[in-house]
């Protein structure tokens, strides 16, 4: 499989249209003309400009039992369209995705966007299943979700803890995963990794994780939750003014009963503070070892990504595949799908015709 390696940036200010000759043009460079499906090439061809913001819901939201959850999701697209499943971050959720799906599903894919455990509707079946948050609990839950819905295969996207799911899946499971888009690139780590000290300048990004790790941290989380993840929100995308009708929408997925749990349990796991669980160890095992990713991939990145993130250059070599990278343009922070759909929206689109 050949290797296509670029930094491109995109200026969303100047963003129009998007014909036939734009998705052709892109396409060749990622040498994705190759495709035997054909049914939503055609359609990608007929993208028009998407407007940020333009949706508020989803219109269908549905609950299924996978592995050791009853996930809740929003659906779009034909039921047997081409997969395409959309993982949020924190303090995020599935609206981080409400303007993409609904292009994705008029190209003909089939639009999975689950909230992850600790978020919205999604709950544990059994009380006493310990509340994990460690990112290969997370990438299984994808695999059953997978499983659950019958999907053999699926493009997979992410930004945040989902894009490093994303990664996971992709790493681990290259089988079930098409085609990756994932925003800052490539996100695995392990605990080993995490007791790596940083410039000061570096650790003060990560002041959260910290936080996180006293008891005080855990109480004030809890206690002050719509006031810190808003504050993260200002903080990963300060140049996104979004109103608060828009954060409200999101921060209703965070009053989950598990919310608080996974998230401390995940941010300590990472600093090594808190065990996983030994059925993880495999995994976690071979992520320690820095996996390359061979699926065709394309990495994302906003031109005002508050939140911490590797340069683009760091981890170019871990994508073996198809891959691009492209930095978004006009002031696009963190939450780079629900700032920048039109950008995200392509991308999956040329990569998941690879």
């Amino acid at each position: 499989m050949s290797t296509i390696k670029t930094s491109e940036p995109i200026d969303q200010s100047r963003r129009g249209f998007i014909g036939a000759a734009a998705m052709t043009i892109a396409a060749t460079q990622l040498g994705l003309n190759d495709s035997a499906d054909a049914h939503p090439k055609a359609k990608s061809a007929d993208l028009v400009q998407i407007k940020r913001g333009k949706n508020t819901t989803f219109t269908s939201l549905k609950q299924v039992d996978a592995g050791l959850l009853n996930v809740g999701y929003a659906e779009a697209g034909p039921a047997d369209g081409p997969a395409v499943i959309l993982l949020h971050g924190w303090p995020y959720d599935i609206y981080s995705y409400v303007d993409v799906a609904p292009p994705l599903a008029e190209a003909g894919y089939r639009v999975i966007v689950p909230y992850l455990r600790g978020y919205g509707t999604t709950h544990f079946l059994a009380a006493e299943t310990f509340r994990n948050g460690q990112p290969s609990a997370l990438a299984v839950d994808v695999i059953d979700l997978m499983d659950a819905l019958k999907i053999e295969k699926a493009t997979v996207g992410g930004f945040d803890w989902g894009a490093r799911t994303a990664d996971i899946v992709a790493a681990l499971w290259p089988e079930r995963c098409k085609a990756l888009v994932s925003v800052s690139g490539y996100l695995i780590g392990g605990q080993e990794a995490g007791k790596t000290p940083l410039p000061p300048k570096a650790e003060l990004q990560w002041w959260y994780q910290y936080y996180f790790a006293t008891e005080r941290g855990r109480a004030g989380y809890g206690k002050y939750l719509h006031d810190f993840t808003k504050l993260i929100w200002q903080i990963a995308s300060p140049k996104w003014n979004f109103d608060d009708a828009t954060f409200e929408r999101s921060a209703a997925a965070f009053d989950n009963a598990d919310h608080v749990n996974i998230v401390i349990h995940n941010y300590r796991w990472r600093l090594g503070l808190a065990a996983g669980e030994p059925k993880y160890d495999g995994f976690e095992k071979r992520l320690a070892e820095s996996p390359v990713i061979s699926v065709p991939t394309i990495t994302l990145e906003g031109d005002a990504n508050g939140a911490p993130h590797p340069e683009g250059s760091a981890y170019a070599k871990k994508f073996s595949g198809r891959y691009s990278h492209r930095i978004i343009k006009g002031g696009v922070g963190h939450n780079l799908p629900q700032e920048a759909p039109q950008a995200f929206v392509e991308a999956v689109i040329e990569v998941a015709e690879s």
